[in-house]
């Protein structure tokens, strides 16, 4: 790559030519000050919070959108450009109500942030978006449309990722973003205009406030589980850094809330991948129902549901691992434990905005009961730790409860994407070959990469997998299915990028890096496991000796339906 020579702030500096200024100054440490500016998406430059001045022309430049060229001297905090920023902050405000004691950026806001850093009088011009209103997609997403700022990165991630399901409208002189009225689009609910809003204008649907009533009720029996992703995720929410493993701290957190028992949703991925497994064996050999899609992430599921119902025989009807550990929970535990069906709650936290649809799906209950009854996002459970006074950081570690408290390294790796069908790979090797496997990782289809595929000999016969995050990818692959049924055996798909760990409920901000480092201690966790296989999960084979004994009970607990969705939004 070429080099070229600028100065910023007078400070000589030997960089890439094609890169901008905002790149090359982070790439420095020198500090550039950012708001709408996400390294997901192309710069939009609208909220013109970065700019520059560069020594020779006139106007100031976004640094997030301009390119960086040979001799230029750029300066990065002269007064007029402070000056600049604290005015266009001003503005900026005026497009945003504050409503910062019931905001995702509460403890943590950008927004906020700059205008102390900036003096900014942030009531000087009147909220001009008072009377807008708010949306609410399904179970899962709120949309304040009086706190949107106009950056459109939610536009923009979802149109290139997602369903397309937002849209901007002209109305009285001003762009407003909504809801399409293509009746032929629909929300999937998979919460990446959260993680790509810099202003807190889309939250999850709360249930923090909901939950605080069975904890604190003397005749309820609550009992929490806690998603593969959430383990090398919700320290940040405390000053940690991305990647650092607090399985243990979560348990003892839950418990000072007042949790009855607290378990491992990992657990309930090892269910999830021991009957997926045998749902793909099956298939294999009838030759029906392939390529068998994945079924774990509702928001994939919702689109084939109702983009493309056609393929919905293709979807694997295995339960997705919060749905089973709940019927699980339901059903074994409360028998064995002789609880009051009436007293039990069952709370799920979840990286995911799409999983608090997911347990509303009436085809889940088993006798008219819902496996699950509230889902938590990652920052929900982290907001109502510090609500409650609970130091996540400093907190002494414990162990979950058993039965379903020690997950295999399989079922941890369910929060990056590949995750899930390296763990059905493993067992599916082992059933059909009836030996254990050598190298039991599958490295070809880990990582960010849209679309990894791969092909594995299984006793001679050749098994093609492909592992795809985001819709957009999703697409690709249905347009390579349609034109060639036998392409793929089995395909794993993702809504958000990385998968479970770059989820719709998870801390912000979250980028490539930090998603990054998120899965790479999942799979350290997965390495250091003397039970890497689903199969062989103590757990695992207790339920099917004492429980799970006939395949009636196993269909009921275990696996589902699906249908062809109209609109719901």
């Amino acid at each position: 790559m070429k080099q070229i020579k600028i100065t910023i702030n007078n400070k000589e500096i030997l960089a890439e030519q094609g890169k901008t200024i905002l790149e090359i100054a982070k790439e420095n440490k020198i500090k550039i000050p950012t708001l709408c500016f996400h390294p997901d998406l192309k710069p939009g430059a609208s909220c013109r919070i970065c700019l520059v001045q560069i020594k020779g022309e006139k106007n100031f430049c976004t640094a997030c959108s301009t390119e960086a060229r040979e001799g230029m001297e750029i300066f990065t905090n002269t007064f007029e450009i402070e000056k600049a920023r604290k005015i266009n902050l001003e503005l900026l405000f005026a497009q945003h109500k504050e409503e910062c004691k019931d905001c995702v950026f509460e403890y943590n806001c950008k927004f906020l942030k700059l205008a102390d850093k900036y003096d900014v009088k942030i009531s000087r011009f009147a909220d001009r978006k008072t009377k807008f209103p708010v949306y609410q997609f399904g179970p899962a997403i709120v949309f304040d449309s009086a706190k949107c700022i106009d950056c459109r990165n939610c536009v923009e991630i979802c149109k290139q990722k997602e369903s397309g399901f937002l849209d901007i409208e002209e109305k009285n002189g001003f762009f407003e973003v909504i809801p399409t009225k293509n009746k032929k689009i629909d929300c999937i609910y998979c919460g990446q205009c959260i993680i790509h809003c810099p202003v807190g204008a889309f939250e999850a649907v709360g249930e923090f406030e909901d939950i605080e009533k069975p904890l604190k009720a003397q005749n309820k029996f609550v009992v929490f589980q806690f998603a593969p992703a959430i383990r090398s995720s919700i320290g940040e929410e405390f000053g940690l850094e991305p990647g650092l493993v607090v399985t243990g701290k979560i348990v003892a957190a839950i418990r000072k809330l007042g949790a009855n028992m607290v378990f491992d949703t990992s657990v309930g991925a090892d269910f999830t991948t021991f009957e997926e497994a045998k749902e793909m064996i099956e298939r294999h050999k009838t030759k029906k129902g392939l390529p068998i899609f994945s079924s774990c992430c509702p928001s994939w599921v919702k689109f084939i549901e109702f983009f493309h119902p056609e393929y919905i025989a293709n979807l694997a009807t295995t339960r997705s691992p919060q749905v089973i550990l709940g019927g699980m929970i339901k059903t074994y535990l409360l028998k064995s434990k002789n609880i009051n069906p009436k007293n039990i709650v069952v709370v799920s936290v979840m990286p995911c905005t799409s999983k608090k649809y997911e347990i509303q799906r009436s085809e889940l209950k088993i006798n008219g009961v819902k496996p699950v009854d509230y889902v938590l996002t990652t920052r929900e459970l982290a907001y109502l730790l510090i609500k409650n006074k609970i130091d996540l950081k400093n907190i002494e570690p414990e162990q979950a409860d058993n039965p379903f408290g020690e997950p295999s390294g399989a079922g941890v790796i369910y929060g990056a994407s590949g995750g899930v069908a390296e763990s059905v790979l493993r067992t599916v090797y082992e059933k059909i070959t009836g030996q254990k496997l050598q190298d039991i990782e599958f490295r070809e289809i880990r990582g960010e990469k849209g679309i990894k595929t791969a092909s594995f000999k299984i006793k001679g016969e050749e098994i093609r997998i492909a592992v795809v995050d985001g819709i957009d990818n999703a697409k690709k692959v249905l347009n390579q299915i349609k034109e060639n049924p036998n392409i793929y055996h089995c395909v794993e798909v993702m809504a958000c990028p990385g998968g479970c760990i770059g989820g719709g409920g998870q801390p912000l901000p979250s980028d490539k890096k930090i998603r990054e480092s998120r899965a790479k201690a999942l799979y350290e966790i997965d390495k250091q496991k003397q039970i890497r296989a689903a199969h062989e999960n103590p757990a695992v084979k207790e339920m099917y000796k004492k429980y799970l004994t006939d395949e009636k009970t196993i269909r009921k607990i275990c696996h589902t339906r699906y249908y062809k969705k109209k609109r719901e939004n």
